[in-house]
């Protein structure tokens, strides 16, 4: 692989909407979340995703999120930049300012709300793509943009030699495989869905961007370092106590990143919760979320000590 492209290799989590008690976004937390994942030896961070809560933020709120970020992390880790919004100009607007702060690469969904054409889908990208000179990874995840990648886009859209990686959300582990194989060495697959890391490893991909990442680190992290020395004994064993939490927390009342933040929250580290129409945290779901710390507790001490 290219040497300019093994930067993007390892645990990079999704980074999570940083909000003061308010619900407005906190620099303050902004930074010390992205500090505190540094100190967990993350290998790059991904933000403004999913995970940002970006659709529920306005273009200015998410360049605050990113300015904050990269004052912590600009020169420590690389840093992907999540640009896709509503509108193609607004995404070129995300897009330069991500360069302007330092980015290392953008990122983007396809075109959300209205069915579109591929044709359509593709100058959307290839626009982004081209007002920067960041490196651009295609965000694959049909779950929320009832669009899923086919492989005559991808072919087409790596024609652009800034287009360098895919993130594939998609669940069937083998669209990573086809990914690879068209796309070979000098290209970057990122696996999305985080109960299949080992297995979007073991297919292909070289790295992992997730949204349940930066809620238990050292897990995904003690499972990469595995698949890197061949243990695949013990990855599984970390895969299995990772998704054990994962379908824990669908169990509770509040939404994913609202149960995680929680989690965080008693940890010690506090970025608010998650905006609505994303649910909070209900009453009903404090045991439940004992639990998971004490599984998350109980999995890093066997596990990544």
């Amino acid at each position: 692989m290219k040497e300019s492209l093994k930067k993007y290799h390892g645990i990079f989590p999704a980074f999570y909407a940083c909000y003061d008690d308010n619900g407005d976004i906190s620099p303050d937390r902004v930074e010390q979340f992205t500090d505190y994942l540094i100190k967990k030896g993350i290998n790059g961070l991904y933000v403004g995703g999913s995970s940002g809560e970006c659709i529920y933020q306005s273009v200015e709120e998410r360049k605050i999120v990113l300015e904050h970020v990269m004052k912590v992390a600009k020169g420590k880790i690389p840093v992907i930049a999540h640009i896709a919004a509503p509108s193609t100009r607004h995404s070129i607007e995300l897009a330069q300012h991500a360069e302007k702060c330092g980015a290392d690469a953008i990122a983007a969904i396809p075109p959300i709300y209205f069915v579109l054409p591929e044709d359509s889908i593709f100058h959307y990208w290839s626009d982004m793509a081209a007002a920067t000179n960041l490196d651009f990874i295609i965000y694959n995840i049909p779950g929320t943009t009832n669009y899923n990648l086919s492989m005559n886009l991808f072919n087409r859209m790596r024609e652009n030699k800034k287009v360098i990686g895919v993130k594939n959300s998609s669940m069937p582990v083998q669209d990573i495989q086809k990914f690879k194989a068209a796309a070979g060495e000098n290209f970057v697959i990122f696996n999305g869905p985080d109960e299949q890391f080992i297995a979007g490893r073991v297919m292909g991909a070289s790295a992992g961007i997730g949204g349940t990442y930066a809620g238990m680190p050292e897990l995904f992290l003690a499972a990469d370092a595995c698949v890197e020395r061949g243990d695949m004994k013990k990855a599984l064993e970390i895969q299995n106590a990772i998704n054990d939490v994962i379908f824990t927390v669908l169990k509770c009342h509040g939404n994913l990143y609202s149960v995680f933040k929680e989690i965080l929250k008693r940890r010690g580290m506090n970025i608010g919760t998650a905006r609505l129409p994303l649910a909070p945290v209900a009453v009903e779901d404090e045991p439940i979320i004992q639990s998971l710390i004490n599984k998350i507790d109980t999995a890093i001490a066997t596990f990544a000590k």
